[in-house]
């Protein structure tokens, strides 16, 4: 049967310059919860209190979350082992609804989804090592853009140095990337373990001493929800990027949908936790005020020593998910550059490190760019419209693959077909058509960026047709 899948070419699994499969399930499901987890749980509840307006719904956007990223989870488990190739979803979208659709997927990730997301996580890191050092939110000048007010702190070009360092170590290996997620992802999770714990057991007296409730929203809670929605999803975003290591893991048919369920029930699980302590420890205001919720819960049971160390743990867990974003991220352009649709330099493999070093350093360089120019807040809102789309348009080609393709070879079936990838798909359209209209100048943006690629996708493809 034909297919819309690009050509991978032969001579690049044989000619020596190729990845290795050097991640098991314990890696794998590592990169999984530290991918998802980093600044967002510690982060963004504040931004989710000012939307909503109450705990309960702070809450019910948590679970909400949880349960539309699961359903995500069931189509990218079925599609990473019936597909375990380099650039995962890249894949998936050339396959289900043609090669253009997988081009601007890879278009998106090259210069808006991977890129806006190390900067975001570089910005967080640095967002947290303000609580340690405040000097570091200075403002350097502030100006104006087109109508938009913009400030340049001592915090941009720190972000933009972070993202250069975290580019440079995974240059040097897969394996070793691997085990310094391990390492990484056990300190994150031990963090938010910590400061559960701590506030359950230590925190009742501080809640007690300060506790308010905040007002529930009455008419347009519905879309004060997907408000806050958008900041839960950068927080549980990255349950979709490990099929980009699809070459890289062992076992692909098995491991890679247990790592992601694994990975993101855990994930689940400790994000619920994390924020009924948070309003259990701090009143509703608090919260909403806070611009280091995590750490001023840590602070109000453990003091100013156990706060910092508790931030200095968060800054760690930034700097892992920044470190595995990297990681997936390159294997994207590489793909694309081995099909002959993107800058051929990204597809080259260091020939002793057989990591996909051209990638790495595009990446790297558009990344430390964006670092510059933005905050926290302002970026990951990009991120979460550019990376929707995407995941609306996964679910469909899951969808026409079920119907074309009804004899490929599928080690996991999404459970729950075919209402968990259509319910995915609403939701995913949904929330991308709420960002656009509270925050349509960067949606739009990002718009114009995907739309960018058509002609380029044409011009590589007139430059090296498929066979």
């Amino acid at each position: 049967m034909a297919t819309n899948l690009p050509v991978q070419s032969e001579k690049s699994s044989t000619s020596g310059s190729h990845l290795v499969r050097g991640l098991g399930l314990w890696s794998a499901t590592a990169i999984v919860i530290g991918d998802t987890i980093g600044t967002g749980v510690f982060l963004v509840s504040s931004d989710m209190a000012r939307a909503v307006g109450s705990a309960a719904l702070v809450m019910v956007a948590w679970v909400l979350g949880g349960v539309i990223v699961l359903l995500g989870a069931f189509c990218y488990a079925e599609l990473g082992a019936a597909f375990p190739k380099a650039g995962g979803p890249y894949v998936y979208l050339g396959r289900g609804l043609g090669p253009l659709w997988g081009f601007l997927f890879g278009w998106m990730s090259s210069f808006l989804d991977r890129p806006v997301a190390m900067a975001a996580l570089a910005a967080g890191f640095i967002r947290f090592m303000s609580f340690f050092f405040p000097a570091v939110t200075t403002p350097l000048f502030s100006g104006q853009i087109a109508h938009q007010e913009f400030t340049f702190t001592v915090a941009q070009p720190l972000a933009a140095l972070v993202v250069i360092l975290v580019t440079a170590v995974n240059y040097f290996s897969v394996k070793m990337s691997g085990a310094i997620q391990v390492l990484l992802t056990s300190l994150k999770v031990g963090a938010i373990v910590i400061i559960a714990f701590g506030g359950i057991l230590f925190g009742h007296k501080a809640a007690v001493a300060v506790a308010s409730h905040g007002t529930p929203l009455g008419v347009g809670t519905i879309g004060a929800l997907l408000t806050a929605l958008v900041p839960a999803m950068w927080a549980y975003n990255g349950f979709n990027d490990l099929g980009s290591l699809g070459e890289e893991i062992t076992h692909p048919e098995k491991n890679i949908p247990r790592a992601i369920l694994l990975g993101l029930f855990t994930v689940g699980g400790l994000y619920l936790l994390a924020n009924f302590v948070y309003f259990h420890v701090l009143p509703f205001s608090a919260v909403a005020a806070s611009q280091h919720v995590a750490s001023d819960v840590v602070q109000a049971f453990a003091g100013s020593r156990g706060a910092a160390w508790l931030t200095l743990a968060m800054a760690v867990s930034a700097f892992g998910a920044l470190h595995v974003v990297v990681l997936t991220g390159a294997r994207i352009p590489y793909a694309m550059a081995r099909d002959g649709v993107f800058f051929q330099f990204t597809g080259r493999v260091h020939p002793a490190f057989r990591t996909p070093s051209g990638a790495l350093l595009f990446l790297g360089a558009v990344a430390t760019l964006l670092a510059l120019t933005g905050t926290f807040e302002e970026l990951y809102s990009l991120f979460i419209f550019a990376v929707w789309i995407f995941f609306a348009l996964t679910g469909i080609a899951l969808l026409r693959l079920r119907r074309v393709e009804p004899g490929l070879a599928r080690p996991y079936r999404a459970w729950g077909y075919p209402w968990t990838p259509l319910i995915f798909v609403v939701v995913a359209i949904a929330l991308t058509v709420n960002l656009w209209m509270i925050r349509p100048v960067r949606s739009s943006l990002g718009l114009a960026v995907i739309l960018l690629g058509i002609p380029f996708f044409y011009r590589w493809r007139t430059t090296n047709p498929q066979e």
